[in-house]
């Protein structure tokens, strides 16, 4: 009898402990998960912003751009350079011709105004741009090399990534962040 109540007991005593650790796992678990949710909303407030409320900063190379003179940037949700997903404006003037080059991440890029002539390649080739006017879609996939270049009219566009971003010229001599 007392072998089968020593044995009762320590089954009970065994089942409590594994309880009770199902019991911290689970607590464990739903702290971190909730302390990842409150990360998320802290790092993506919502924002709305009209176009006069946007506030353009001088032109200067950024990361994630192609770095050439007279580009400006608004970053407009995240930060380019940590994973996650970031929303940037760029405003190109006329005349700017953006040579061959790639990202590391996946973009997709909406033209809001003005007239932008893209097109995809290892180097700049005039006929392979497509005119693509206000309200244009395209993408820009990982590490497929692209082109554009503006005309006679300002250029603002939307692109949204999911970082890190980066920007690789087939010629590292064309960098304009390396001259």
């Amino acid at each position: 009898m007392s072998g089968s109540f020593l044995c009762i007991v320590f089954s009970q005593r065994a089942h409590s402990i594994a309880g009770m650790r199902r019991f911290y796992t689970t607590l464990i678990l739903g702290v971190i998960g909730g302390a990842v949710v409150l990360a998320q909303d802290a790092q993506t407030p919502q924002e709305r912003l009209t176009p006069t409320e946007i506030k353009w900063p001088a032109a200067a190379p950024t990361l994630g751009t192609a770095g050439v003179a007279g580009l400006q940037i608004v970053v407009l949700k995240g930060d380019p350079k940590k994973p996650g997903l970031y929303t940037l404006l760029l405003r190109l003037p006329p005349n700017t011709k953006i040579l061959a080059h790639s990202h590391q991440d996946d973009r997709t890029a909406c033209v809001l105004s003005g007239d932008w002539y893209f097109g995809y390649g290892r180097e700049f080739d005039e006929a392979a741009l497509k005119e693509m006017p206000a309200g244009s879609f395209y993408t820009e996939p990982p590490g497929v090399e692209h082109f554009g270049q503006t005309k006679d009219q300002e250029t603002t566009i939307e692109i949204t990534g999911y970082g890190p971003t980066s920007t690789t010229y087939v010629d590292p001599k064309n960098d304009p962040m390396k001259k």
